[in-house]
């Protein structure tokens, strides 16, 4: 190595970032500013790093280390965050498992990651019981938890480098089971940056964890305001009245507000008469809610409104820099480019398309995941030529701007869920009683969208029931059709190759309901 050139690996070590030194840092100069608020429990940040530490030496000497992954089937509460910072301390991994899946799916998720540990509230012990997971060392919150603290060994060195893994995300895959999104602490740390440059967040603006801590909305907020310095308010969940309580009383960075829930929030605003304490900016997903519902939540709050455009592999980014100003009903939803991330849009060639024609969406940044755990074919094609392919395709605009065309993986968002139509079709081509089955997407005022399936009946008596009962139990609700629509073959428009054209029963369907 000449004299002259600095070695990487020395300055890669100095460079190093983890989220359990940033949040340690807070507690270590900003002790006494409040972290978390769960109910009735409130803990400083010097009081939270305490029982992190505690955790981390409990958890370590049950062999959770570096690399180890730490299952949990949890609603929101306080100890999730904890479980959260003490593996960061360890260099383990939390996997957020969705407690709204099916058994089946669960149990694919817990096997997929192959935890050390499983840890359950009391409210999701039986539901874990009754799975086949194979995982000897099961831990339930409440008694056996503090008593867990209360063993533990105190202070623990950080174990973790910036490209470990931090956190497993479940996500929807096309082949119908949902696929592990790894997130590292190099990705959290810059989404929490992004995040602040682009919507003005700092340490005085609090966050209100209501949406499910194993949703992206939630853990990469919570998280990136705990490396701030600010304050974490813990909801069990979307309670609407509560909700509004904190907004009239708590100043707020970014106030989550999801498909399905704006026009009920807004009318228990309007209600109360509730003024808010200050909220940086809300909402998210613009292009699934009514407009008329953003001018008003936007006028309530007096906030803009986030048109955004990510995903949990990508956080943020792409493209949700773009606010709806206040009162304002857009006539276009054109995304902003979130910062610090490039986007190209490219053919199935992947060669860049001129702006004004549709192209894929690749895009690569800090804020980007580490992968799909335990898919490597899945990886190399996604991560391909060093972008990471999103499977949506937008136009650019002469300004810069990017407007949504379609998914090119046929996707459902319902109520801030992702939806793919295959993994409802699998279940209904299995069942002996349906000749052919596929499941659109159509326009809903509440979740934004919803899934309907049409069927081709084998069986002359089969009826709507029948088909919502084949995905009973092996479905998560959310992702059960909310209509059934039964069809003849000939009804089923079909390409050259005989692929069913999704969009164009759609179009069907969007003109049959407006008449």
């Amino acid at each position: 190595m000449p004299e002259s050139q600095i070695d990487p690996q020395l300055s890669a070590a100095a460079a190093c970032l983890t989220v359990a030194g940033l949040f340690r840092f807070q507690a270590r100069y900003h002790g006494g500013r409040v972290a978390l608020e769960d109910g009735e429990r409130c803990y400083s940040y010097a009081q939270l790093n305490e029982r992190v530490d505690r955790l981390a030496g409990a958890l370590a000497t049950r062999g959770v280390g570096r690399g180890d992954r730490v299952a949990v089937l949890s609603e929101n509460r306080a100890e999730y965050l904890e479980l959260q910072l003490a593996c960061a301390v360890l260099g383990a991994v939390v996997a957020a498992l969705n407690w709204r899946l099916s058994p089946p799916e669960l149990e694919h998720c817990i096997a997929l990651t192959r935890p050390e540990l499983l840890v359950a509230s009391p409210r999701y012990r039986e539901t874990l019981a009754a799975l086949d997971h194979g995982v000897p060392d099961v831990l339930v919150l409440g008694g056996d938890y503090e008593a867990l603290l209360a063993a533990g060994t105190g202070a623990q060195p950080d174990a973790a480098a910036a490209e470990d893994g931090l956190i497993i995300l479940y996500t929807s895959g096309t082949t119908g089971m949902p696929k592990g999104a790894l997130i590292s602490h190099r990705a959290m740390i810059a989404r929490a940056e992004v995040s602040a440059l682009d919507h003005g967040i700092d340490r005085d603006d609090a966050f209100v964890a209501w949406a499910p801590l194993f949703h992206m909305a939630s853990t990469d907020a919570a998280l990136g305001t705990l490396m701030r310095g600010g304050r974490v308010i813990v909801h069990d969940g979307l309670d609407t009245a509560r909700l509004v309580e904190a907004v009239g009383s708590t100043r707020v960075g970014w106030l989550v507000l999801m498909p399905g829930m704006v026009e009920g929030f807004n009318r228990a605003m309007r209600e109360t008469g509730t003024r808010a304490a200050g909220v940086k900016t809300a909402g998210c997903m613009a292009d699934l809610i009514p407009r008329h519902q953003i001018a008003e939540a936007t006028r309530l709050l007096d906030a803009p409104f986030v048109d955004s455009f990510g995903s949990t592999e990508t956080g943020m980014a792409p493209a949700s820099a773009g606010l709806i100003p206040v009162g304002a009903v857009p006539e276009r939803l054109s995304k902003v480019q979130t910062s610090f991330c490039e986007i190209k849009l490219v053919d199935p060639d992947d060669r860049e398309v001129p702006d004004g024609e549709p192209g894929e969406l690749a895009i690569r940044g800090p804020t980007l995941f580490s992968g799909y755990w335990g898919a490597p074919r899945v990886n190399a094609e996604d991560f391909r030529g060093g972008w990471f392919h999103m499977g949506d395709v937008f136009v650019r605009n002469a300004e810069g701007t990017l407007d949504f065309v379609d998914r090119r993986k046929y996707l459902i968002k319902s109520g801030g869920e992702n939806i793919y139509p295959a993994e409802i079709e699998r279940l209904l081509l299995a069942d002996q009683r349906i000749a052919d089955a596929v499941v659109v997407r159509k326009a809903d005022e509440r979740w934004g969208e919803i899934p309907v399936a049409f069927v081709v009946r084998n069986d002359p008596t089969l009826a709507e029931a029948d088909v919502t009962a084949v995905c009973e139990g092996r479905l998560a609700r959310y992702k059960m059709p909310r209509e059934v629509r039964f069809v003849e073959h000939e009804d089923l428009p079909r390409s050259t190759t005989g692929k069913i054209k999704r969009h164009e029963i759609e179009r069907r369907l969007a003109r049959r309901d407006n008449r």
